[in-house]
């Protein structure tokens, strides 16, 4: 596959993770491949915390030109100068955050692996609809997003698709064709080295 062919990378943050080496870590990963889109998935509670930790990864990005989009957390995008939000809600808020963001804002939607939802995301604005996980998590209750809900979607749909969860090489080789972003978070982080980890999916892609 042409480079030009090939899925675009969007990276998931860990939900939690260490101030003082987190951002290193990131920084190593975004100048050892061309990488879209970060998300930072934070699971704090704590306002204070969820801002310091967005300004750290949103320094090391921004000076890479990787826009940042954070979940759930709309009141912060504007707060921080981040790029948008990633809305995990499916359709359900996708107009609202539209409104309050204005034009030039990412938004994003996890619409599961349903394509109506989906199709109801792209139809009120969203910018890219997350379909997931691919792959079998730990829990393996979550349907899961078949290759064929992305191929429908990558010839009738014009809103870019992104891939997420649980993807291995063989999801990454099988999905590529069909899909235009993988979204890779414990994939790597989990791993001691992050960059191999990361450069062994993008080999996956052919």
């Amino acid at each position: 596959m042409a480079d030009q062919d090939r899925p675009q990378i969007y990276l998931i943050t860990p939900p939690h993770f260490d101030l003082d080496t987190f951002p290193d870590r990131l920084a190593a990963v975004l100048d050892a491949a061309d990488v879209a889109c970060l998300r930072l998935a934070l699971a704090a509670a704590d306002e204070d915390a969820v801002g310091r930790a967005a300004d750290a990864c949103r320094m090391v990005a921004h000076e890479r030109d990787v826009a940042v989009v954070i979940e759930t957390h709309l009141k912060l995008v504007e707060r921080h100068g981040l790029d948008g939000v990633h809305l995990t809600d499916g359709a359900r808020s996708v107009r609202a955050a539209r409104k309050d963001l204005g034009a030039d804002a990412i938004i994003g939607a996890y619409c599961g692996a349903t394509r109506h939802e989906g199709m109801n995301a792209a139809e009120a604005g969203a910018d890219y609809v997350c379909l997931g996980p691919v792959g079998d998590t730990l829990l393996g209750t979550t349907p899961r997003a078949e290759r064929d809900l992305f191929a429908w979607w990558s010839e009738m749909i014009e809103v870019p698709v992104v891939a997420e969860g649980a993807l291995t090489p063989a999801l990454v080789a099988d999905l590529a064709p069909v899909t235009d972003f993988f979204a890779f978070g414990p994939e790597i982080w989990t791993d001691e080295d992050p960059v191999a980890a990361l450069r062994s999916l993008i080999a996956a892609m052919g």
